[in-house]
């Protein structure tokens, strides 16, 4: 069941802000355990190492390449590394982003441009140079990673509307993609993050939101939650390579939800 053995995956957005299991972090471990051989990518490149050494100490195989993933001479020199290492790419896994609060009014331009470009653009530069060689190959995988945030709700009454319509985008955006390869042996779908207990509730979300200590803020974020407590980054790995492996290989232009029931709750 989930066996990757022998398959290679290219996960964009593999470290993590901090200490602890991020969902690209924990999906690019997973991966290795089930027996892919994985490329990472990630702007910190000390992060992305912390990932490769963990799932080189437990016998897996991972090289990391440090990559801006809105730039696309950056990220074209990503895949052709990956394919002179590895000769193929059997998985994408586009997993960049992060949040900026703010509404039509109080957003910079600049900060709506660059929102869209760390939670849109990555994906679509991510699938512009991989889907070629998935092409060539006549199969392949993408999963995209988005959020809650993006569908019917603000999360904690928070406003961040660049963010919210990028990760409503690539849901889109997988669909579309999904539909245009599908006669051609490639499946990509997307998986909707809930409320996460990842490093960036610590790193980030604490100082953004003002929360005083991050304590609160997490006791207030699992009361939020229908089953009582956040997810973590290892829901949203578990939740990839399912969909990663031959067992999904009937679905495709679908979005997967892993958020502890929040979106059926406020349907």
């Amino acid at each position: 069941m989930l066996d990757l053995k022998g398959k290679i995956a290219f996960v964009a957005g593999a470290g993590t802000v901090g200490p602890g299991w991020g969902n690209g972090k924990a999906t690019a471990v997973l991966l290795a355990r089930q027996g892919a051989k994985v490329f990472g990518t990630d702007i910190n490149e000390a992060a992305a190492n912390e990932t490769r050494d963990l799932i080189a100490k437990e016998g897996g195989e991972c090289v990391v390449h440090r990559c801006n993933m809105t730039v696309a001479d950056e990220v074209r020199a990503a895949v052709d590394a990956c394919m002179q290492r590895f000769g193929r790419i059997d998985i994408l896994i586009n997993n960049c982003g992060g949040s900026a609060g703010g509404d039509p009014v109080s957003m910079t331009e600049e900060v709506w441009d660059a929102q869209l470009d760390l939670n849109l653009k990555t994906t679509f530069m991510g699938c512009k140079f991989v889907l070629p060689v998935m092409e060539k190959q006549k199969s392949g995988v993408i999963v995209n990673i988005s959020s809650i945030a993006g569908f019917r709700h603000q999360v904690a009454g928070r406003v961040n509307i660049a963010y919210s319509t990028a990760k409503a985008g690539l849901a889109a955006f997988s669909r579309s993609t999904a539909m245009a390869y599908v006669k051609k042996g490639i499946r990509c779908n997307t998986v909707i993050v809930g409320t996460m207990h990842t490093p960036l509730v610590e790193q980030r979300l604490v100082k953004q939101l003002g929360a005083g200590d991050a304590a609160t803020l997490i006791a207030q974020r699992h009361a939020a939650v229908p089953m009582g407590h956040m997810g973590t980054g290892w829901d949203t790995a578990n939740a990839v390579v399912f969909l990663v492996s031959d067992e999904a290989r009937y679905i495709t232009g679908i979005e997967l939800t892993v958020d502890g029931g929040i979106s059926a709750a406020r349907v």
